[in-house]
């Protein structure tokens, strides 16, 4: 899971060199420290603290992952990219949501025992 955000963070870091320079400061900004807080608090979870400290950092994790998909939205509807040129990016993110979703679900399973 850790890895595959590297890579959905990588790949975000590549659609911003995409974006108009006016958004540099602006969405760029925000898509990118959205990623990244994904990334940092899955690693930050998994410190060998209690399932619910963990879960609530994957918690953070996935709404971090749902503010890149609105930011994915904004860049579609402003026309600075297309669909086509969206969707694996998309998918790559889903992909992720599903891991941490798992984990967190195992979690709380763990905790109901």
């Amino acid at each position: 899971m850790y890895q595959l955000s590297l890579k959905y963070v990588n790949s975000i870091y590549n659609l911003c060199k995409k974006l108009p320079d006016a958004e540099k400061y602006n969405l760029s900004s925000q898509i990118q420290r959205a990623a990244t807080s994904i990334t940092l608090n899955i690693a930050e979870g998994s410190t060998g603290q209690s399932d619910p400290e963990q879960n609530r950092f994957l918690g953070l994790a996935l709404r971090s992952y749902l503010e890149t998909i609105a930011c994915l939205d904004i860049i579609q509807n402003q026309n600075y990219q297309n669909l086509e040129e969206l969707t694996p990016l998309r998918e790559q993110g889903h992909q992720l949501f599903i891991k941490i979703s798992s984990l967190r679900k195992s979690l709380n399973g763990r905790g109901s025992k």
